[in-house]
């Protein structure tokens, strides 16, 4: 690049962490001409305000709308923090001629250890017995009934990287594995493992529900009352990947009814939590904060491999992982 031309700018429209310096680094390598913003937008006009003459877009939960899509002047790509892109209009960013990436393959151990720690402390009761010995008593009567895990069906929906790791893991401990994914059609990827016919045969065939299907406008409100009520009564749901995937005025109706025995969720419909959320006072729901993608290492490789997306972009190649195809290449003498 002629560093004597305006810098380039990219902007990191949000993220939680306490510094910048993975993306930083992975900038500072490839090219000194740049402005570098981080910012905690939490609206479109945030977005906008800071962003409208970006070249690159760095975002993690920050609405990346049509609306703010529409008053980006030279953008080039916006690239996820993370596997999902439920923050960006992909149809507008597309139109306009911007890539989309993300980070498809960061977190997969992490969120699949994570979803077998939430499956095994429903099943042993772990959360419960812990209080129980804190705060009461030492006395195993008060968690029966518990069950073996060994020949028990643990349901996948959604059938990706994710859930076939689990699925090994799960192999491991004695149970059946049945998943449903319409967009699996080469047989079974791990050994053992059942195609479901369909959801509903899933639903009620299933003593564990795990969720591993990605957040678009076919999955939204996917887990409602005519699928839940499908379950047996001593079934479990897991979510480690969207909460809006499952109706959760719907799930707590189950619950409280007596129709599933309960939840194991690292994912809900509004985070963070509400203090009032019906959740915090069900002791057969397991929460967690939305965590499973975490580990040290798992975050190093999302924020580079993110940063890099937006890098190979302004340079002149595709993005480490495309989520899109832009439909007209945008040049910067169009703004």
């Amino acid at each position: 690049m002629n560093h004597n031309q305006k810098p380039l700018k990219i902007v990191m429209t949000d993220c939680e962490y306490p510094d910048t310096q993975f993306e930083e680094a992975v900038i500072a390598q490839l090219e000194k001409n740049v402005l570098f913003i981080q910012a905690q937008c939490k609206t479109e006009a945030d977005v906008i305000e800071l962003a409208a003459d970006a070249d690159g877009i760095i975002n993690q939960y920050a609405p990346i709308t049509g609306k703010v899509i529409a008053k980006l002047k030279k953008c080039q790509v916006i690239s996820r923090l993370g596997v999902g892109v439920d923050s960006v209009d992909l149809k507008a960013a597309e139109e306009r001629g911007i890539w989309v990436a993300n980070v498809p393959n960061y977190c997969m151990d992490e969120v699949s250890d994570h979803t077998m720690a939430l499956l095994l402390s429903w099943a042993r009761k772990i959360p419960f017995y812990d209080q129980v010995v804190k705060t009461s008593s030492w006395d195993y009567k008060m968690g029966t009934p518990i069950f073996s895990l060994r020949d028990k069906v643990i349901g996948l929906v959604g059938y990706g990287k994710i859930a076939q790791l689990l699925a090994a893991k799960a192999t491991a401990f004695g149970m059946k594995i049945m998943f449903y994914d319409p967009y699996v059609t080469g047989g079974p990827v791990h050994a053992g493992a059942v195609q479901a016919s369909s959801l509903e045969e899933l639903m009620a065939e299933s003593d564990f529900i795990s969720v591993h299907t990605p957040l678009n406008d076919a999955t939204r409100g996917l887990i409602a009352k005519p699928l839940l009520e499908l379950m047996k009564p001593t079934a479990v749901i897991i979510n480690t990947s969207r909460g809006p995937i499952i109706n959760e005025t719907d799930l707590i109706e189950a619950l409280e009814t007596g129709k599933l025995a309960g939840a194991a969720l690292d994912v809900i419909e509004q985070e963070p939590i509400d203090r009032n959320h019906p959740f915090l006072r069900m002791p057969q729901v397991i929460l967690t904060p939305h965590v499973a993608w975490y580990s040290e290492e798992s975050q190093a490789k999302l924020r580079v491999n993110c940063t890099l997306n937006v890098m190979r972009v302004l340079q002149g190649e595709a993005p480490l992982y495309a989520v899109n195809k832009p439909i007209n290449k945008f040049s910067a003498s169009e703004a």
